[in-house]
């Protein structure tokens, strides 16, 4: 299951806080039960619109043999023209292979 984004966390938590203040102020209950139907269709609410929100798209050139963004074409470009060549591992991606990468 991916992570949720910050803007899930910040619709989600927003949805939550404006619709229990809202369902309190509706319905005026001042019973623990009332209350905590509120709290429960508040939090219900929250996360239908924390998961419902889209993920961001993150645009790749795989598969088409050009660089992802403008700058990485520049440098590319760069590099070719002084003659440095990019070392391709053995399984034909071009990822780099010897860093560490923070996620798991």
């Amino acid at each position: 299951m991916p992570r949720p984004t910050a803007a899930q966390f910040a619709y989600g938590s927003a949805t939550v806080v404006v619709t229990t203040l809202a369902l309190l102020l509706l319905f005026r209950t001042e019973s623990g039960i009332g209350v905590a139907a509120v709290g429960a269709t508040a939090l219900a609410l929250g996360l239908l619109v924390a998961v419902r929100l889209p993920l961001p798209r993150h645009r790749t050139a795989e598969g088409t043999g050009r660089p992802a963004s403008a700058h990485a074409a520049r440098t590319h470009h760069a590099l070719e023209s002084i003659g440095v060549r990019e070392r391709v591992p053995a399984g034909g991606s071009s990822a780099r292979v010897d860093e560490h990468s923070l996620r798991r």
